[in-house]
């Protein structure tokens, strides 16, 4: 490559803008506790579009599970034109945009505000967007700012507020619960040095036509966004289901051109590994992101005799992040985002400008 695209240079930017993200949110931090004090809400509405949209959702599962705060996600252009089942008069908004300027995010604020009058949180990576000005307190990741039409490393970053923002709400220990966040850009270098040349091979493999990504609980959303970025990128079959709901009908589109990636969680990593090894024996190809391979995922010498011991999968990428599922969402990403980005290539497609797209949709 002459000149590297935009989109190389923010998904390899990542560790250090996880770190720079991280540190703003400290910064901030005493500022954001009194506004959550003041708020005055006991439910959560996220919204977003897009990428955000899954942001949303990925947030709102988290929500639920880790604080006692209850929380639900739509798409923007849901809140703004069918408002109200969704909407009481404790309810905080959470509106998330990279831009801060995309319409319908900007159109659901205004009709929350005309319905119910509740608070407004915004997490964006523009700080003097209209988005950051409207809401009552927003969660900046100005470091994470790009230049791409797809999200990587933004999306990234405002996973981390998101989740930073959960530590707060569950009134967890602040600087425990940052600490081990702080972890993770050390952790993803770690990981990018371990994939070696896997998400360019798999990328690469035009014999490859159709791509399933399976996950659940709070990484369903995830999952969704790689389904999304594979699209954008390289305009290519994709698709994103809850890892035991592909045997309900979704399998049927299983064949040998066919990679199946499981985002595998800790509490359903059984029954996840059941669906991997039933798509393998349909013919498909299959990926799985697991925190600790050797032992879950690859039937290596510590499972022997386990469960999971005459399993393997045809690639496995092991996080090893020693977090646990709740906090270590954001290295299920980037290995994504690569493979997109070379099967990009692959196809003579420039990933810096997806087809049909614009970096903000302004209706």
């Amino acid at each position: 490559m002459a000149e590297e695209p935009y989109t190389w240079q923010e998904i390899n930017s990542q560790p250090q803008i996880w770190r720079a993200t991280l540190e703003v949110f400290a910064i901030g931090r005493p500022a954001l506790g009194g506004f959550l004090e003041t708020a005055g809400f006991d439910r959560v509405l996220a919204v977003g579009c897009g990428s955000t949209h899954y942001l949303a959702q990925t947030a709102a599962t988290t929500l639920v599970y880790r604080t006692s705060v209850r929380a639900c996600a739509l798409p923007a252009s849901e809140l703004w034109l069918h408002p109200g089942p969704f909407l009481t008069d404790q309810t905080l908004l959470l509106a998330i945009s990279r831009s801060g300027t995309t319409t319908e995010t900007l159109r659901a604020v205004e009709r929350f505000r005309e319905v119910c009058g509740g608070p407004v949180l915004a997490i964006t990576c523009h700080p003097e967007s209209t988005l950051a000005q409207q809401a009552d307190f927003a969660l900046v990741a100005p470091d994470a700012q790009e230049h791409s039409v797809a999200q990587t490393r933004s999306f990234t970053s405002m996973l981390l507020l998101t989740q930073a923002l959960t530590s707060v709400l569950a009134q967890e220990d602040d600087e425990k619960a940052l600490e081990r966040l702080r972890q993770l850009p050390d952790i993803l270098e770690d990981l990018v040095g371990r994939l070696g040349n896997l998400p360019q091979g798999l990328g690469s493999d035009l014999d490859i036509e159709r791509f399933f990504f399976l996950g659940g609980c709070m990484l369903h959303g995830l999952a969704n966004e790689a389904m999304l970025k594979t699209k954008e990128m390289s305009l290519s079959y994709a698709e994103a289901y809850y890892p035991l709901e592909f045997r309900h009908g979704p399998m049927s589109m299983v064949n040998e051109h066919t990679l199946v990636i499981g985002f595998l969680s800790d509490t359903g990593l059984a029954e996840e590994l059941h669906v991997l090894k039933d798509m393998r024996q349909l013919g498909a190809r299959t990926l799985a992101l697991v925190e600790d391979g050797p032992k879950h995922a690859a039937g290596g010498p510590h499972a022997a005799g386990g469960p999971h011991a005459d399993w393997r999968a045809d690639h496995v990428i092991e996080l090893r992040s020693g977090l646990d599922e709740w906090e270590r969402g954001a290295l299920y990403l980037p290995a994504i985002h690569l493979m997109a980005f070379h099967r990009a290539l692959a196809k003579g497609l420039n990933p810096d400008r997806p087809h049909n797209l614009e970096a903000v949709v302004k209706l």
